[in-house]
């Protein structure tokens, strides 16, 4: 089955709820290799002029990719994820994400474009607070592998 192309320009609700915990925060950066404290230690997050530990600036795939489950779990976009190979991901950051936040996220399907006889899927997931406040927009294209 291929993706169904009809679901570019659909958005999905938001998802979420997504707590971020200064615990997921550490184990993010110490993931990536981030030494920085900002990511570590909420005294040098207050001493940098943040309200808690902050996460670092990738930390956004881990919210994004729950709210892309919606797509890759909707039987009729044609998804086997088992084809799935990440081919782009993009964040334009509005402020950081910082513990303590409770996450929303919207997901897009901005395109689905055949190439190379496999499909190309490109999202856009609008991350922001419970409160409505934007944190981040992240924009990912999936390859999904066609026929062998």
């Amino acid at each position: 089955m291929s993706v169904n192309a009809e679901f570019a320009g659909r958005t999905y609700p938001p998802s979420g709820p997504y707590a971020v915990d200064a615990a997921s925060i550490a184990a993010f950066a110490a993931a990536i290799g981030s030494t920085d404290k900002v990511h570590t230690s909420t005294e040098a997050a207050r001493a940098a002029g943040y309200r808690d530990v902050i996460a670092p600036p990738t930390f956004a795939v881990t919210l994004a990719q729950q709210c892309d489950r919606q797509l890759i779990e909707d039987p009729e976009a044609g998804i086997d994820f088992s084809r799935v190979v990440h081919g782009e991901q993009r964040f334009v950051h509005h402020r950081p994400i910082t513990a303590g936040d409770k996450v929303l996220g919207t997901l897009t399907v901005d395109g689905v474009r055949a190439a190379g006889g496999h499909s190309m899927v490109t999202t856009r997931t609008e991350l922001a607070t419970t409160d409505g406040e934007p944190l981040c927009t992240s924009t990912s294209t999936i390859v999904v592998r066609g026929g062998e």
